[in-house]
């Protein structure tokens, strides 16, 4: 990876992106959590790690596919799911079809978090975040954003 690039400086435009950018990326997480938090007692990690394990067939993923969807490391996974397990949301198991790994799995209990959870969820981010987008294609937004996340 060349990370000198051609040398030239960026251009105010690129400037001005990056710093917004950069501004969203700290204040809309922190503003999401401060929602749900206040209400619910949930950090984002905690809630979707909960909604990435409902969205399974099973109820349940292995960590490193949980750490993969969440964009967390492993050991970031694992302190989430931890502190899910305490509240009883999810239960931590060996997987059954080797036996070697260890796997996510949904509670009932988290399923009904989950669900009281999701107005709330669904009121913060309208409010900080779509209701602040009117006008914008999301589909085209949605792929700017998904490139930003890619790994070279």
């Amino acid at each position: 990876m060349d990370l000198e690039g051609d040398g030239a400086p960026l251009s105010e435009q690129e400037l001005a992106f990056l710093r917004a950018l950069a501004r969203a990326l700290v204040f809309v997480p922190r503003a999401l959590e401060a929602d749900l938090g206040r209400e619910h007692g949930l950090s984002m990690s905690e809630y979707f790690a909960l909604m990435y394990l409902s969205e399974s067939p099973s109820g349940g993923l292995r960590m490193g596919d949980l750490a993969a969807r969440s964009a967390l490391s492993l050991g970031g996974v694992t302190r989430v799911v931890k502190l899910l397990e305490r509240k009883g949301l999810v239960e931590r198991r060996r997987t059954p079809a080797d036996g070697r790994g260890h796997e996510a799995v949904l509670t009932e209990s988290g399923r009904r978090r989950l669900d009281a959870v999701q107005p709330a969820q669904v009121a913060s981010a309208r409010r900080r975040v779509f209701d602040k987008l009117q006008g914008v294609d999301l589909r085209e937004a949605t792929a700017i954003v998904s490139v930003l996340s890619q790994d070279d």
